[in-house]
């Protein structure tokens, strides 16, 4: 066991020559873990690949001697010092592993003094240069995650040899992909796949990313939930607050009970702070978050259809950060469905309109057909008159994703975390205990989703920057059963017109 949170082991990093070699052919690789005086590795929800940086003060002119030219390998393993080496417990980048990142520029050259110089190395995985060297011209015929599998693996496109972890789609489709990069075709049949799930009914639109673990092919749903509609379990629990030390300073005493003081240290979060939350109504009202008119037109019959996206309506057809199964708790949206306004709802006199209810806030048009391959089916691979709501769905999902609470937070590094883990982030309300009896704040605690991770290795200290969202509430707002007047009084006079030419003004 480490002897602090934070310790690591890396126990070497190799940079391989383009011969595949060091400085000499004597070695496979020039060891330079001396030579290291920052690692960081990225992975996002968002990035199709894993990147990173090294920063390097060189004493042995690596630059002209080896040389580096942007062809070279990077071998290294990184765990945390708690765990063994075992594949799920590490970030393994060994020729052993079978994937080493590739070296694809050099920047920040500077020179100390006579003897050595500082430079930065900046690294990706094998598919990332891949994908700018090929191009996907070919039909496809079947389920969508299908053909995402056969871009992947096949030597003439990604040809990757690395696992992916995939959802099935329940949509079948006929796609032809015109001369693009292998990650712009999986992107676009990500985009019109839809995902198996309890009612076959909600959600539309995929996730492709990858992580020290692998790739992933999902919708934002199944991080949340399981294929049997289970909460997904989160892999850890992180809190900022301050708890006890018992006397010997090496356990704290929690609920009566002696806890493992590192083991608390790796749950306890350095720092935070929220980059944005759901409150940006403005934003979110312009997007079609909340309301869309979708508008597709069809090429085969000449017709049109409208269909209008209601989010507080939709919102239970899919699964979030907070659903709960069981039901121990009522997760909901992040904002409430009260009036904003005097306009009253359609065929509803008793209720006046709240942000989801203008569904003119946006308006897309799309064009649609069935038989452009033969099938009677439209762009997602189903019938043709379900397009309009799914495009309406797809995009505010994206939209309810991307502009969610967003949880920006440093901890102590734990090599086995990688984006789109589940956790659980605890911080105390910030009424004083006596009033709040020191219970976690109810809005900002709860479950979280990682959608980034930068890992730091620097100063003989394992961090991890982590960016996790959160797109509804543990405890719904539930709604105000008032009516907008009732809410914010009746306007008490109306202004007239007035002509800035006339001699007097109104008092």
């Amino acid at each position: 066991m480490s002897e602090l949170a934070g310790d690591y082991d890396l126990q070497y990093v190799h940079l391989h020559s383009h011969r595949g070699e060091g400085l000499t052919n004597e070695f496979k690789g020039e060891n330079i873990s001396n030579m290291v005086v920052e690692l960081n590795i990225y992975e996002s929800i968002y990035n199709h690949a894993i990147t990173g940086t090294l920063v390097i003060a060189d004493n042995r002119n690596l630059i002209s001697n080896l040389p580096i030219q942007g062809t070279e390998r990077l071998t290294f393993r990184l765990s945390t010092k708690l765990y063994n080496h075992h594949f799920d417990n590490s970030i393994d980048f060994t020729e052993e592993g079978g994937h080493p990142m590739h070296v694809y520029k050099l920047t920040n050259k500077e020179q100390l003094n006579d003897s050595v110089q500082t430079y930065t190395l900046h690294f990706c995985s094998k598919e990332f240069l891949r994908n700018l060297r090929t191009k996907v011209s070919e039909s496809f015929d079947g389920r969508m995650d299908e053909a995402v599998y056969s871009i992947f693996k096949r030597p003439e496109y990604l040809n990757s040899k690395k696992k992916l972890f995939f959802q099935k789609t329940r949509n079948s489709d006929k796609v032809v992909i015109p001369n693009l990069s292998p990650i712009a075709a999986i992107n676009l049949l990500a985009k019109r796949s839809l995902p198996t799930n309890l009612n076959d009914n909600g959600g539309a639109g995929y996730l492709f990313y990858e992580t020290t673990k692998g790739f992933h092919f999902r919708s934002f749903e199944s991080l949340c939930v399981t294929k049997n509609g289970e909460q997904v379990a989160a892999v850890q629990k992180f809190r900022y607050v301050h708890v006890p030390v018992d006397t010997t300073h090496h356990e704290i005493v929690e609920d009566g009970k002696k806890v493992d003081k590192i083991m608390e240290n790796y749950r306890s979060v350095e720092s935070y702070k929220f980059l944005n939350n759901f409150h940006d109504v403005a934003a979110n009202t312009a997007l079609g978050t909340y309301g869309h008119t979708v508008i597709t037109h069809n090429l085969f019959d000449k017709s049109y259809k409208k269909d209008k996206y209601h989010y507080h309506n939709s919102f239970d057809t899919t699964n979030h950060t907070d659903t709960d199964p069981d039901r121990k708790y009522m997760g909901g949206p992040a904002i409430t469905d009260s009036p904003v306004d005097y306009d009253q709802v359609e065929g509803d006199a008793y209720k006046q309109k709240g942000v989801s209810d203008f569904a003119e806030s946006r308006v897309s048009l799309q064009s649609t057909t069935q038989y452009a391959h033969g099938e009677e089916t439209g762009n997602y691979g189903v019938d043709v008159v379900q397009d309009g709501k799914l495009e309406g769905e797809r995009i505010a999902l994206t939209n309810s994703i991307s502009s969610s609470t967003k949880l920006h937070m440093t901890v102590k590094g734990h090599s086995w975390l990688q984006a789109g883990d589940v956790i659980e982030f605890d911080v105390l309300s910030v009424e004083n205990k006596e009033n709040s009896g020191g219970r976690p704040d109810p809005r900002y605690s709860g479950r979280y989703i990682i959608t980034k991770i930068r890992h730091k290795v620097s100063n003989s200290l394992y961090l991890q920057i982590l960016e996790c969202i959160k797109d509804g509430v543990k405890n719904t707002y539930g709604s105000a059963s008032k009516s907008y007047a009732n809410i914010a009084g009746e306007e008490q006079r109306e202004a007239s017109p007035h002509d800035i030419g006339e001699d007097t003004f109104p008092r």
